[in-house]
């Protein structure tokens, strides 16, 4: 362990002695969407804090038993938490103090402001909305009710980048950086198109449905798939962009893009029932210094190496740094005196980890040292480092991307006035039409 491993171990140490648990009152958790990465990111929390999982929210009853037998058996207490399947009736019971929220993206904003309102701290998974003024109601609503809200954009919180941003970037030697190409070329696409069914019976999915228009039930959507259409939410852009870009904003410390653009589409495979694009570039940009994003879901990376099919590059007058959830390389100028680090799995401090189904292993420690920062700002009662703001910006910039590949042309936003400038008929989509009786938070 080198020094600067040292110090961010012995923060993360510090963050957790400092959660007030010395009172014996563990903080009471809820949950709604305790599915995947509900229950990834729930058995991360119970790992590093004492905390008391006392109710769980699922629309999916079969979803909903599994998650609450193995949450007994994960938590210290033993005890099974209760169940809903309105989170409205969960929240009545106004007895939480965090609210885990890992729904499809479509229900983040209504589940996230409800929380608040039942005074709840938060963590909401990326990407905080589906359009942009759900986004700037969930950041208006965690400053009235003074909630502190965390976003699952956990490259903020990876260890091995933390010290990239550090080592590299913070002491200035890339030199200038002009560009930063992100990307993603997995093949996560759904390729099928199954006919659509009657929805199964331990599904309410009307419920499930909400706010987003009501499509027919497939089995492509439930559980896990429903990434596949624009209806639930915003695409490969909006699902592993805005990783990669909050990342770059937060390693170089920046704020709103004045430009989006985008282009792509269905170019490749046109026989799935997926809607999303298969085939998308954007460019943020910030002036002199150009973030482009590029997804392909067909074909080979460019890159030989698999740690780097979903990463950014940055490129600076004085060297090269790729980063990915996997690693980072660091290549000066000339060659001489590279570096290389890979992920830090903690297997034998969290041997867990090594059997738990569906794990995203070498994303466990992320989510641990993310969830320490957002128990230390709650007993600060300061901003975490993916404040609800971050994530807004970073989700609210990749729908300016979709929305540019939609209408064909670049928009610039103004952040004061929380517009596109002198596009009306883009202002009209920053808001997406809910389905009835559910009413839209702008």
């Amino acid at each position: 362990m080198n020094r600067r491993q040292f110090l961010y171990t012995s923060a993360a140490g510090l963050a957790l002695s400092a959660t007030g648990y010395a009172s014996g009152k563990p903080r009471r958790v809820g949950v709604i969407g305790p599915g995947w990465y509900g229950k990834t990111d729930l058995f991360r929390l119970i790992q590093v804090a004492p905390v008391d999982v006392v109710s769980l929210c699922d629309v999916d009853k079969q979803m909903l038993a599994r998650a609450a037998d193995l949450t007994a058996t994960r938590q210290a207490s033993g005890a099974k938490p209760r169940t809903f399947t309105d989170y409205r009736e969960m929240l009545a019971q106004k007895d939480l103090d965090i609210v885990l929220i890992a729904t499809p993206d479509h229900w983040h904003a209504l589940a996230m402001i409800a929380a608040v309102e039942a005074g709840a701290d938060v963590y909401v998974q990326k990407p905080v909305s589906v359009d942009i003024r759900e986004g700037q109601a969930m950041l208006a609503a965690a400053r009235k009710h003074q909630r502190v809200v965390q976003v699952g954009t956990q490259r903020r919180s990876t260890p091995h980048i933390v010290e990239a941003r550090d080592r590299f970037i913070r002491e200035g030697k890339l030199g200038k950086i002009g560009l930063v190409e992100m990307c993603c070329y997995y093949h996560m696409r759904a390729t099928e198109n199954p006919p659509d069914t009657a929805p199964p019976p331990y599904l309410d999915y009307e419920m499930w449905t909400g706010p987003a228009p009501m499509r027919p039930y497939n089995r492509l959507v439930h559980p896990r798939g429903w990434r596949a259409f624009m209806e639930y939410g915003n695409g490969i852009v909006g699902d592993m962009c805005v990783h990669m870009f909050d990342m770059v904003r937060w390693m170089m410390g920046l704020g709103w893009p004045r430009r989006v653009s985008s282009e792509g589409g269905i170019l490749i495979d046109k026989q799935s029932k997926a809607n999303i694009s298969d085939t998308q570039t954007a460019t943020f940009d910030y002036d002199d210094l150009k973030v482009v994003w590029q997804h392909r879901t067909w074909g080979a990376a460019p890159d030989p190496d698999p740690k780097y099919a979903w990463s950014s590059t940055f490129y600076g007058d004085k060297g090269t740094l790729k980063v990915s959830v996997f690693s980072y390389d660091f290549v000066p100028e000339g060659g001489k005196g590279a570096v290389h680090r890979d992920v830090t799995y903690e297997l034998e401090e969290y041997p867990v980890d090594k059997t738990e189904p569906d794990l995203e292993r070498h994303v466990a420690p992320a989510i641990r040292h993310h969830m320490l920062d957002f128990l230390a700002a709650i007993d600060a009662r300061s901003k975490p480092v993916a404040d609800i703001e971050e994530g807004h910006i970073s989700t609210a910039s990749c729908i300016l991307a979709n929305m540019s590949m939609k209408l064909g042309r670049t928009l610039a936003w103004d952040p004061q006035a929380g517009r596109i400038v002198g596009d009306e008929a883009a202002n009209r989509l920053l808001a997406r039409p809910y389905r009835a009786p559910w009413l839209h938070p702008v």
